[in-house]
């Protein structure tokens, strides 16, 4: 046995291991404009920075002229819904390009602000950590460092380094004090409930993206096209429920409810439920999804009974109804 051991042993010793290089950026991106903007606002490279910042991002525009401006990336967080602007450097930063960031911003009212570079200095990180500071929860400043590595002779892989973000820990502090002082009790409560349960998501469904918790009844979570969306929902009347949203113009949700509806038995099937179909007539969304009527919110005990259970549902309705989303035919949409 000794001697298998000390066999195996060397065996591993001898395994090769590649060999980690960094490679400069303006090998691969000459042109800032031209080059690296394109590729930044790709789909891929895209999620690869929403997975670096915790959003979910949809290119809106490029190169988009605002005034006699020109802002790099205009996103939007499916998310939250909100404008995202994004501000790419290849060198590093300066005064110039923090100028744009906060008139560029201003221009386009964009609550989130993401600029990117090959290296921040101390001040512009500490601009960053500053505008993040003084700044209520609805506006986030994240800055971005961009490298690229390679293995032997492998094609370059990106990797993003977040130098500056929003302290969720002391905001959530300021929100619940806020919540409870401004907007009552119900909303305090409200946050305390969604911050525990964006934990929860964090730690046991990282692979659904829980957004920022706030003072309100819901929780909106990305499906993966425009006017689609997963909510969880809670009550002060003794219920909760999670639900597929879908609220656009175009396709029209009411032919989305029919087209889903057609597949109800193939759908609940693999739910594993019966689901409340709601199409909302006198609205212009429509919502299927989960109801359960034995909640008492005020009642933190049962907290991690209520949330696992949103959860478990979330990550249902996520898993049979995503990939249907994508793959809406032609006639719907």
């Amino acid at each position: 046995m000794h001697h298998a051991n000390s066999v195996s042993g060397v065996q591993r010793s001898k395994m090769q291991l590649g060999s980690l290089s960094r490679v400069n950026l303006r090998n691969v991106w000459t042109h800032e404009a031209t080059d690296f903007t394109p590729w930044l606002a790709s789909p891929s490279n895209l999620a690869i920075m929403s997975d670096a910042v915790g959003l979910d991002l949809e290119l809106v525009s490029q190169e988009e002229f605002i005034g006699p401006y020109r802002a790099d990336i205009i996103c939007k967080d499916r998310l939250s819904g909100q404008t995202v602007l994004v501000e790419n450097q290849l060198e590093k930063t300066d005064h110039l390009h923090l100028g744009q960031i906060l008139t560029y911003a201003a221009g386009i009212e964009a609550k989130t602000v993401i600029w990117v570079a090959s290296r921040f200095t101390d001040e512009h990180r500490a601009a960053l950590d500053w505008l993040n500071e003084i700044t209520n929860e609805e506006h986030e400043f994240f800055g971005l460092e961009i490298e690229l590595w390679r293995i032997g002779d492998s094609a370059p892989a990106p990797k993003f380094n977040v130098i500056s973000s929003p302290n969720e820990w002391s905001r959530s502090v300021k929100e619940a004090a806020s919540s409870n002082k401004v907007h009552g009790p119900r909303q305090a409560v409200y946050l305390r409930y969604w911050q525990a349960f964006h934990q929860y998501q964090k730690e046991q469904n990282p692979s659904i993206k829980a957004p920022k918790p706030f003072p309100q009844q819901w929780l909106t979570f990305s499906a993966g096209r425009t006017g689609f969306s997963f909510e969880t929902i809670v009550s002060w009347e003794g219920r909760m429920s999670v639900r597929l949203y879908v609220v656009c113009n175009s396709p029209s949700p009411k032919a989305i409810f029919r087209y889903f509806h057609k597949r109800k038995d193939e759908i609940e099937a693999a739910m594993g439920h019966a689901l409340e179909w709601a199409d909302m007539p006198e609205k212009k969304g429509i919502g299927i999804g989960l109801i359960r009527h034995d909640c008492d919110i005020e009642d933190e005990t049962r907290w991690p009974e209520y949330i696992q259970w949103q959860a478990q549902a979330l990550k249902k309705l996520d898993g049979v109804f995503r990939p249907m989303i994508k793959s809406l035919p032609s006639d719907v949409l």
